[in-house]
């Protein structure tokens, strides 16, 4: 018996890392999976090793930020196995650099893949569950680096900070559906994040790997199933052995002016009180150096 045993799942861009591991793990939960990957073969290999193993699942190949595309999601998800039960956003690209560098291609290719990558499938499966019913849970992709900044990834982590304030809001839009929207910020040793995390071993590895994109998978699943039909809304750290809870933008510190108009000098005298209330810093600070876990102390 698995948490999702006779769920059906859909995962975006389930070909490798996370996402592939995402995919094995609901099958081997019980899920029917409809499996998307932009890379036909590689696609392909994740189908044909959830079969291997004694589960159920269908590609269907494409770029995900096309609605087409995700519509078909949705369409094989019901062809296939008769219904749709949650959807895994987790496609992604990378196109680090700079901003003073960074091109509008390079910026548009990730926002692209990110943010309409996470709208056009959750939108179909809303209308989905809009149409049939719920219940129906949604797994989003964010990243400490939209939640707390990285240098060198202005693109890539406003289109992360957006998808943790999207899954926010779909989550309040459809509370009455019966469907709840969470979202994750993993983090894990994948061909995306080889620089960040080390290479990629070439074999297994004796032992616990804290960085194994695979470590992500169990939190999703459990998010996916009705275990977690009471959550939603919300943004957890996951990585390794570890499950975090991050709290929301919250206001810190206020100056107030009796009733009145600020004075721009009056505020300029005022505004170090907020930081003080609040403990921090005025300037400009390596926010990643506030996580939790970071490669210098789990390899």
């Amino acid at each position: 018996m698995g948490l999702l045993d006779g769920k059906v799942v859909v995962v975006t861009g389930a070909g490798r890392g996370i996402g592939r591991g995402e995919a094995i793990e609901c099958a081997r939960q019980g899920a029917a999976v409809v499996v998307n990957e932009y890379d036909q073969a590689v696609g392909a290999e994740v189908v044909a090793e959830i079969e291997a193993a004694g589960g159920a699942a269908v590609l269907v190949e494409g770029d995900v930020a096309d609605v087409a595309v995700a519509d078909r999601l949705v369409a094989a998800a019901v062809e296939a196995y008769g219904r749709l039960d949650g959807l895994v956003n987790n496609a992604g690209v990378l196109r680090d650099r700079t901003l003073l560098k960074m091109t509008p291609e390079e910026w548009d290719a990730v926002i692209r893949v990110h943010l309409r990558g996470h709208y056009a499938p959750t939108h179909a499966a809303v209308g989905y569950w809009k149409e049939h019913g719920g219940p129906g849970r949604i797994v989003c992709t964010a990243s400490t680096s939209g939640l707390l900044g990285n240098f060198g990834q202005s693109n890539y982590g406003a289109a992360k900070a957006g998808i943790a304030a999207f899954a926010t809001i779909v989550a309040m839009e459809t509370a009455r559906m019966g469907v709840t929207c969470n979202a994750i910020a993993p983090a894990a040793r994948t061909r995306m994040t080889e620089g960040a995390y080390g290479e990629i071993p070439a074999g297994s590895e004796d032992g616990f790997d804290f960085w194994h994109p695979d470590n992500v998978a169990p939190m999703v699943a459990f998010l996916l199933s009705d275990r977690a039909a009471h959550i939603s809304g919300k943004v957890f750290g996951v990585q390794g052995d570890a499950v975090e809870l991050y709290r929301p933008w919250t206001s810190a510190a206020v100056v107030e002016n009796g009733g009145s108009r600020w004075d721009p000098e009056v505020l300029a005298g005022r505004v170090q009180e907020l930081f003080t209330e609040a403990g921090i810093v005025p300037g400009a600070e390596n926010m990643m150096a506030r996580l939790r876990y970071t490669l210098t102390e789990r390899t």
